[in-house]
């Protein structure tokens, strides 16, 4: 069973009476990769910055290896931190830089005497970190000579240099690695890259690492855990796949990739109406008729002939994306995303099916109608609401014309 590491318990930030994050709880394995992810203001940097010990809470605990943490200053707290501005000194070498907090003194706890690290100490963990972070020979480089991901890799290297299993005299404390948006600063190439050696660094060190972006492929790509936050407060928590296919609300499953989220209406166990038509799911114990947010991945829909759909629908919009195209299909007015292999030209009319496995039910929240209508106008927000639409009778008058 994997161990707790750390614990943030019912905790809450405030700044002049306006709460950022609001009662918090989360744990945090040894060893795992976790990602805390959401937009800007969501309190995900409050919630690092905690754990970090650069601020505490308004209100509850932080615990580590249980042990309550509030009141420990950050450079005691066995937890370092790389910010996407890497700070590197640019009068340093490569060497110098990772270094850096190696020459710095550390108290004995129980001489309480100051002590330095030998020389050859630094010499063999300087040489350990350039190694795991693939700058091997890169020792005697001045660090404005490098690239963006070869000063990214200095940043961690450095940080992971004063694992506490070194400098606390040998003493078996886990490390904890905090990083915030670290690959912000690199084009869209180097992060990726550096995505996966993230991953095989965390792996090869065997620590934890606790992330904090905004970019959903990133948190997918990387996490063993995802954190999705918004106005304050956990919104979910779950692996990569979880959070992708089984979202709780309209928020995560809109934040999280792209969805079409339609209301609709729980009709039994496996039985969801939108737009007037059954559908079967995988999704239960719901009230009967009880009305649901319906999320549909553009990549779970099948386009096929127009007699053979479940739904018809008119094509507005084609854009190429190299592995696929993005296609805006009209249906009764709410416009959705289909991402396919198969080109449908604009104007086009077609019909899709969509198999039980790629409807998610969701419960309504205070995100209901905020997310997942591809619609660029507000009157068709209007006519999809209006509860005597009947697509049924659309679908009549507009074979009655063609004849």
């Amino acid at each position: 069973m994997p161990k707790e590491l750390i614990r943030l318990a019912n905790c809450t930030m405030a700044f002049d009476g306006e709460v950022v994050l609001d009662n918090i709880n989360l744990y945090i394995n040894d060893q795992e990769f976790l990602t805390l992810l959401g937009p800007s203001g969501c309190g995900k940097t409050t919630t690092l910055r905690i754990i970090g010990g650069f601020q505490t809470p308004t209100q509850g605990d932080v615990f580590f290896d249980g042990v309550r943490i509030n009141d420990v200053p950050p450079h005691k707290r066995t937890i370092n931190t790389v910010f996407q501005r890497y700070a590197l000194f640019p009068h340093l070498n490569v060497f110098e830089n990772i270094a850096f907090g190696l020459r710095i003194p550390k108290t004995d706890p129980e001489s309480r005497r100051k002590v330095k690290l030998p020389e050859s100490e630094i010499q063999e963990r300087v040489l350990e970190m350039l190694k795991v972070v693939n700058l091997k020979g890169f020792e005697k480089r001045a660090v404005s000579s490098l690239s963006g991901g070869q000063q990214q890799r200095v940043a961690i290297a450095r940080a992971l240099a004063l694992s506490p299993d070194i400098l606390c005299f040998d003493e078996p404390t886990s490390a904890l690695l905090l990083l915030y948006e670290p690959l912000g600063a690199l084009d869209l190439r180097l992060r990726k890259d550096m995505q996966i050696e993230l991953k095989r660094i965390q792996q090869a060190m065997g620590i934890t690492f606790i992330y904090v972006t905004h970019d959903q492929e990133e948190a997918l790509a990387m996490s063993d855990t995802v954190v999705v936050m918004d106005e304050g407060k956990i919104q979910q928590i779950g692996t990569p796949e979880d959070i992708y296919n089984e979202p709780k609300n309209a928020f995560v499953a809109d934040f999280i990739g792209e969805s079409n989220i339609i209301d609709g209406i729980m009709r039994a166990d496996g039985v969801v109406e939108i737009f007037n038509r059954r559908f079967q799911c995988l999704d239960k114990g719901f009230a009967k008729d009880e009305p649901v947010d319906v999320v549909i991945r553009p990549e779970d829909v099948d386009i096929v002939p127009e007699g053979q759909g479940q739904l018809k629908g008119t094509v507005t919009s084609v854009t190429f994306k190299g592995m696929q195209y993005d296609i805006i299909v009209d249906f009764y007015g709410f416009k959705w995303l289909i991402q396919t292999t198969d080109l449908s030209p604009v104007g086009s009319r077609i019909g899709i099916k969509i198999d039980p496995d790629g409807i998610h039910v969701m419960k309504k929240s205070h995100y209901s109608g905020m997310f997942g209508d591809y619609s660029s106008y507000s009157e068709e927000y209007e006519e999809i609401s209006d509860a005597d639409y009947d697509p049924e009778a659309e679908d009549q008058e507009a074979e009655h014309e063609e004849e």
